[in-house]
């Protein structure tokens, strides 16, 4: 018996003796891990200091943890001033032409290289690049230009967009970039020849003019050409581009032309509005920047199709509404959208929902249904409770016009109601849609 209980102690010990060392080689690599992923950190941390990367967290609590923050991943600053949708909704009517005829995204280009859907006029710093979580191309000293085949390739009516980054300029330096694009009546070699418009948007920081330093603006001037000869040169107002513009961060610029009327948008919030204009037929862009970081763009979009022609007292905007309700019973829409991933209203929106505002005003004894879809991308436990915020939030809307809340009630459908291939582009596209079922 104690030669039994000898032996049982034994295997015990043992046992103890093995664990700790399972445990010791546990800490170690737990050790081991840490000080790597520290060590990589202070070296990054280094060597983005040594580049210029840098920005000081000051009046800051950094005694015991300081963090050092890489200004080209720095939060995105809002815009200077609340959009309010019932002021700024008469100059949010922009909408993308019904015919795309060139659009990219740069997502299957290389690092590194020129884009292969443009061509070069000038300069040569041009490569693409992938920059707050999107491919775009830098452009720096230089000018290019769409790669199309037919030389006169903007049509009577068309639409062009584009996402637009500048970076903060480094300390120094008097601006952060700009952007020039020329409208021209021909092929242009990037000279200002034959130019019937253009425009520069200039972000400054005044570093090197304010000994202050601080954040001034984007400045926006135009020179226009009228089919009389005419020129007409102009600047966006301040005041109305600090309501929609986005601090170190993506802006959407786009260009609406119809026949005759030019007008140009800033994150879908109209900036310029000029009624007799020279038809272009191509155009060209030319970036610069004093930081030597360079101005980038992507999501470049051109569409035949644009914005209505504007004519007074002629146009009814319930009559769409009405027609679809009464041959179907609904009203299906795509132009109520939706900041991505999010319950929020693009201002673009709202021209769509006072269509049904204008129509359920006139009927005040008709109810609906207000529902919201999304594509598949995603999980139904997102896509569920995100389409019933979307609809929630048009059913806000509307009450903001002036709507009845007891004739609206609002349900999301989430993905499971397709009504196209959620294979394709835009397949998703039509899918995510908002329908007013009549009850």
């Amino acid at each position: 018996m104690k030669k039994f209980i000898i032996i049982l102690i034994a295997l015990l010990m043992t046992g103890i003796s093995a664990d700790a060392q399972l445990l010791d080689r546990l800490k170690d690599r737990a050790k081991d891990a840490v000080e790597r992923n520290l060590g990589d950190k202070v070296e990054k941390g280094v060597n983005d200091l040594l580049d210029g990367k840098k920005k000081d967290k000051k009046n800051k609590n950094t005694s015991n943890n300081q963090e050092v923050e890489d200004a080209e991943e720095a939060e995105v600053e809002p815009a200077n001033e609340k959009v309010d949708f019932a002021q700024i909704q008469a100059k949010s009517d922009f909408k993308r032409g019904g015919t795309v005829f060139f659009e990219d995204d740069f997502a299957d280009e290389q690092i590194g290289e020129f884009p292969s859907k443009w061509d070069l006029l000038g300069g040569s710093e041009i490569e693409v690049v992938s920059i707050k979580g999107k491919k775009a191309v830098k452009i720096e000293e230089a000018r290019i230009k769409p790669l199309m085949k037919d030389l006169k390739y903007l049509p009577e009516e068309f639409t062009i967009e584009m996402d637009v980054l500048a970076q903060p300029a480094q300390e120094g330096s008097s601006w952060d970039g700009t952007l020039d694009f020329w409208f021209t009546g021909e092929e242009t070699d990037g000279n200002a020849h034959d130019r019937v418009f253009s425009m520069r948007t200039c972000v400054e920081t005044h570093t090197l003019n304010n000994p202050s330093g601080g954040y001034k603006g984007i400045n926006w001037d135009w020179t226009s050409f009228n089919p009389n000869g005419g020129q007409i040169d102009g600047h966006a107002k301040d005041s109305e581009i600090a309501k929609v513009f986005k601090k170190n961060d993506w802006n959407h610029i786009a260009f609406s032309f119809n026949k005759r009327a030019l007008k140009v948008y800033l994150n879908y919030y109209r900036i310029v509005n000029i009624p007799n204009q020279q038809q272009p037929r191509c155009w060209w862009m030319e970036g610069s920047s004093d930081s030597n970081k360079g101005v980038y763009i992507t999501n470049v979009v051109m569409a035949k199709g644009a914005v209505d022609l504007y004519e007074r007292n002629t146009t009814d905007y319930s009559s769409a509404v009405e027609k679809a309700i009464a041959e179907t019973g609904k009203f299906v829409t795509n132009n109520i959208l939706f900041e991505t991933g999010k319950a929020t209203l693009k201002p673009e929106s709202m021209e769509e929902i006072q269509k049904v505002a204008e129509y359920m005003k006139k009927n005040p004894q008709a109810r609906f249904e207000v529902q919201g879809h999304t594509d598949n991308v995603g999980s139904d436990k997102t896509n569920d409770p995100l389409s019933q915020a979307r609809a929630e939030a048009v059913v806000k809307a509307l009450e903001e016009q002036g709507v009845d809340p007891f004739n609206l009630r609002a349900v999301g459908k989430g993905s499971h109601e397709p009504v196209a291939d959620n294979k394709t582009d835009e397949g998703r596209a039509k899918n995510r849609r908002v329908e007013f079922i009549k009850k």
